[in-house]
C-alpha cells in the first residue's frame, strides 16, 4: 500500500480539514485587529483573504470527499489536492510570521513567534499520520525560527536557536512516534493474528476500492474463496495448537502461490479469499482465476508434517468473477461463498466458478425455500401413492410419495424441495405431516377393505435422527394404527444413513422395530453400500435403484449389478423391492432372476389417494 493508503487515514485527514480551517479564520480577525494598531492592515487583510480563499477551495475538497464510492485513483487525486491544502496553510502561517517577526517596535515579533511554534505544534498533532506531510511542514516551519534566533547577534539568540532546532526534532520525534503507534493499531486491525495476513475488515474495504476502481475505468478481476476440507477433524483429532500450526503453513503455501498484485486474507477458522489484480479482459481473468485455484488445490494436498505428525488435507474453492457493473463487495463474497458450497457438495477438493446457471439454480432454491415456510399453512402439499406388485402383478403394497403444487411454482418435484427442507430444518414440520397423513391413510384403507401387506414411507435421515421422532411416531402410531397395521409400516431411508453415528442409527431402529416397524434401504447400491453394514444394521428390505433397473434393455453392467444385489439379498435374507421397472422387457429379466416385488410406471404411476383406492378394486 502507498503511503497509509487506508480508509482509516483519509477519514482522518478529511476530518483535520474543518479544524484547520477554523483554527486560521476565528484566530485570522486577531492579526487583522493587530495589523491595524500598528500600520501593516494592509498585508494583514491580504493574508487573510488568502486564508479565506484557501478556506473555501479547501471546503469544496471536504465535499469532494466520498470514501464508498471512491476508487484508488480518485482517492489519489483527493490526496494530492488536500497535500496541497495543508502545505498552503501553513505557508501562509509562514508568511504572518514574516509579516510580524521584524515589527520590533510594538513587540509584535513575539507575536510572530509564539504563531511560528503554534503553528508548528498544530502540524505535528494534525499531520502525524503522514510523514510526507508532518516532515515537510515542521522544516518549513520551524528553519526560519532557527534562522532569525541565531541572526540576532546575542548570546542568547544562539541559545534560542538552539532551543528552536531541539523544539523541531522534539515535534519530528513526537510526530513520529504517533505515527508509529498509529501503523501498529492499523495493522493489528487489519491483520489475522495467527497467520498474518489480511483480515476480513481490510478485506472489505480494499474489495470496495476496488469495486470502485472497475467502475471508473472498467475491467474484470476474480475472486476466490478457499475452505479446507475437513479442517475441523485436525483439530477434534490433534489439537487446536496443530490445528493453528497447519493454518499457518496453509497460509505460506497459499502466499507462495499468489501472483503479484493479488490480495489475500484469512477471513476466519479455515477460510481464505484470494482477490485478483484487474484485468481488462474477462476470458484472460477467468482463465487466470481457474489456474491459480487448480495450482492451490495441488498446493494444499501435500504433506504437511507438523510434530511428527502427517496430515493430509484438501479444499474446496469457489470463484465469483467481479466486473465494473455491480459495486456490492458483499455480494461477490456470497456468489463465491455458494460457489465454495457447491464445491464441498459435489464431493469437495473441487473448484466450481459462480456462473448464470449456478446464479439461477441458486435464484430459483431462495425462492422454493421462501414459499416452503408457507406450503404446510396453505395445505399446498399431498401424498400420492406407487402401488408395489408381487410377481402375479397384484397389489401388495403402496410407497408414498409427497407432492407439492405451489399456486405460483406449480408443481415442484421433490427432487428440488425435499433438499432445501432438509438444509432448512423444515424437513422435520414436513416429515410429521407425511407420517400423521400415511398413518391415517392405512387406518382408512383397512376401513375400507383395502388391505395391504406392506406399506413404505420414506424418512429423511435428518427427521430420523431428530431428537422428537421416536415420540413422534409413538405417539402418531397410537392415534391411528393398530397391532396389525404396524406390522405393514416400512420406515425407507437411503444408504447415507451409514455416514451417521452407526451406533446410534441402530439404537433408533431397535426403539423402531419394538413398534413392529420394519426398515428398507432405498437406492441400494449407489452409494455408501457395503455387506458389512447389511450385516449390522436390522434392514428388511433393499430396493434396487431405478438408475440400474432403467438401463437393463441395453447395459449388460447395470445387469450384472441387479443380479449381484439379488444373490446379496438371498445371502442376507431381506426382501427385495425393483424401482422404476418401465418396460416388459426389465420386468422379464427381473421375474427370471426370483425378484420378488415390484413397482414403476410399467405397473402404475404414483397415484393420489382416490384413484389407487380406484386402482386398487379393478384389481
Amino acid at each position: 500500500m502507498k503511503r497509509m493508503a487506508t480508509p482509516r487515514f483519509y477519514n482522518y485527514l478529511h476530518r483535520q480539514m474543518p479544524v484547520m480551517m477554523a483554527l486560521s479564520i476565528l484566530p485570522g480577525l486577531g492579526y487583522i485587529f493587530l495589523g491595524w494598531m500598528h500600520d501593516v492592515l494592509w498585508p494583514a487583510l491580504f493574508w487573510y483573504l488568502l486564508i479565506l480563499l484557501l478556506s473555501g477551495w479547501g471546503y469544496g475538497i471536504y465535499r469532494e470527499f466520498d470514501l464508498p464510492n471512491m476508487s484508488g485513483p480518485s482517492l489519489d487525486r483527493w490526496y494530492r489536492k488536500i497535500s496541497s491544502f495543508f502545505y498552503l496553510f501553513f505557508l501562509l502561517w509562514l508568511t504572518i510570521f514574516l509579516i510580524y517577526i521584524w515589527i520590533d517596535a510594538h513587540q509584535l515579533h513575539y507575536i510572530a513567534i509564539f504563531t511560528e511554534i503554534g503553528a508548528s505544534v498544530v502540524a505535528a498533532a494534525i499531520l502525524y499520520p503522514d510523514r510526507l506531510l508532518y516532515l515537510p511542514t515542521l522544516l518549513i516551519l520551524m528553519t526560519p525560527l532557527v534562522i532569525y534566533f541565531s541572526m540576532l547577534g546575542e548570546w542568547y539568540g544562539y541559545v534560542l536557536s538552539a532551543f528552536s532546532a531541539t523544539l523541531t526534532w522534539v515535534l519530528f520525534y513526537t510526530a513520529s512516534s504517533s505515527q508509529a503507534l498509529l501503523l501498529k493499531s492499523h495493522h493489528q486491525a487489519s491483520h489475522d493474528q495467527l497467520t498474518g495476513l489480511y483480515n476480513h475488515y481490510f478485506l472489505i474495504n480494499y474489495m470496495q476500492q476496488q469495486m470502485n476502481s472497475l467502475r471508473e475505468v472498467g475491467g474484470h478481476s476474480y475472486l476466490l474463496l478457499i475452505d479446507l476440507d475437513h479442517f475441523k477433524t485436525v483439530n477434534d483429532s490433534l489439537g487446536h495448537d496443530v490445528g493453528d500450526q497447519l493454518l499457518e503453513e496453509v497460509s505460506a503455501r497459499l502466499n507462495g502461490q499468489l501472483p503479484q498484485g493479488d490480495v489475500i486474507a484469512r477471513l476466519g477458522g479455515d477460510e481464505f479469499i484470494i482477490i485478483g489484480e484487474v484485468s481488462h479482459d474477462e476470458l484472460q481473468s477467468r482463465q487466470r482465476a481457474i489456474g491459480l485455484a487448480e495450482r492451490l488445490l495441488a498446493t494444499l494436498k501435500e504433506t504437511y508434517v507438523i510434530n511428527e505428525h502427517h496430515i493430509y488435507i484438501s479444499a474446496s474453492i469457489g470463484i465469483s468473477l467481479t466486473t465494473s457493473k455491480e459495486n456490492d463487495a458483499n455480494r461477490f463474497i456470497r456468489e463465491a461463498d455458494i460457489a465454495m458450497y457447491e464445491a464441498k457438495a459435489g464431493g469437495r477438493d473441487g473448484v466450481i466458478l459462480f456462473d448464470e446457471e449456478l446464479s439461477h439454480r441458486v435464484e430459483s432454491n431462495l425462492e422454493i425455500e421462501r414459499l416452503l415456510h408457507f406450503a404446510l399453512e396453505k395445505s399446498e402439499f399431498d401424498l400420492h401413492y406407487q402401488p408395489q406388485i408381487d410377481r402375479a402383478q397384484k397389489i401388495i403394497g403402496a410407497e408414498c410419495l409427497v407432492r407439492w403444487n405451489n399456486e405460483k411454482l406449480g408443481f415442484v418435484s421433490p427432487a428440488e424441495f425435499i433438499p432445501i427442507a432438509e438444509q432448512t430444518g423444515l424437513i422435520i414440520e414436513l416429515g410429521n405431516f407425511i407420517l400423521e397423513r400415511a398413518f391415517k391413510t392405512l387406518n382408512e384403507w383397512q376401513q375400507q377393505g383395502i388391505e395391504l401387506k406392506q406399506f413404505s414411507i420414506n424418512i429423511s435421515m435428518r427427521q430420523f435422527i431428530h431428537h422428537s421422532f421416536i415420540e413422534t411416531v409413538h405417539h402418531l402410531s397410537e392415534q391411528y394404527l393398530n397391532d396389525e397395521l404396524r406390522k405393514k409400516l416400512i420406515f425407507e431411508v437411503t444408504e447415507s444413513v451409514v455416514a451417521e453415528d452407526l451406533g446410534r442409527i441402530v439404537g433408533i431402529m431397535r426403539q423402531l422395530q419394538a413398534l413392529d416397524i420394519r426398515f428398507s434401504m432405498d437406492d441400494f447400491g449407489t452409494g455408501y453400500s457395503s455387506l458389512s453394514y447389511l450385516k449390522q444394521l436390522p434392514i428388511d428390505e433393499i430396493k434396487i435403484d431405478r438408475s440400474f433397473v432403467c438401463e437393463l434393455d441395453t447395459d449388460k453392467g447395470d445387469q450384472a449389478m441387479i443380479v449381484t444385489i439379488l444373490n446379496i439379498a438371498e445371502i442376507f435374507g431381506p426382501d427385495v423391492v425393483a424401482e422404476g421397472v418401465e418396460t416388459a422387457a426389465q420386468f422379464d429379466f427381473l421375474l427370471k432372476h426370483n425378484c420378488e416385488i415390484f413397482q414403476g410406471y410399467y405397473f402404475s404411476r404414483p397415484l393420489p389417494k382416490g384413484e389407487f383406492e380406484q386402482f386398487y378394486r379393478q384389481q
